[in-house]
């Protein structure tokens, strides 16, 4: 685990291959082991894959989601907010795992963050997926993960360069 922890990126550059159905049912199956708070799983996973659609999530961001567009795969995470008091938690949980997932079968992804963020001045990001997707009004959307097969190459980050000052050992 801790190779794949040394070793993934965040990629927003990715070829023009399609993911196999099989590794998409893999990320399917990771997303719902996630683990949740209390076992409440709020989430819900909408795996999108539509050329036409990725293009306009594409879109949900002023800037820092353009990417989604040249993916092969979109997913948007959202959950139920009555369901659980730390939906956000359980999202982001998630949403990481698929993220380690798809680096370990040779996928790059990239984390869109969509909750709190604006898709125009007048406009939510979330305000905006969830009309390109028709979503019901109690869905919150938190996050749009991008994947692919990556087209850069990026090093791992030095060990050196992580900030062991930020833990406190006794």
């Amino acid at each position: 685990m801790i190779e794949l922890l040394r070793s993934r990126r965040s990629i927003r550059r990715y070829k023009a291959k399609e993911i196999e159905p099989e590794k998409i049912e893999i990320l399917k199956e990771a997303a719902l082991r996630s683990p949740t708070s209390r076992g409440i799983n709020p989430w819900r996973f909408f795996f999108i894959r539509d050329r036409k659609k990725l293009e306009e999530l594409s879109r949900a961001k002023e800037s820092g989601s353009s990417f989604l567009k040249d993916a092969r795969l979109g997913v948007v995470v959202c959950a139920k907010e009555s369901e659980s008091d730390v939906w956000i938690e359980d999202c982001s949980i998630a949403s990481i795992i698929m993220q380690l997932t798809a680096h370990s079968l040779g996928l790059g992804s990239c984390w869109i963050q969509i909750r709190n963020r604006m898709h125009s001045a007048d406009k939510t990001s979330e305000e905006y997926v969830r009309e390109v997707l028709r979503l019901p009004a109690d869905l919150r959307v938190e996050s749009i993960i991008a994947f692919g097969y990556p087209d850069e190459v990026k090093q791992p980050m030095p060990a050196e360069d992580l900030e062991y000052g930020k833990i406190t050992s006794d």
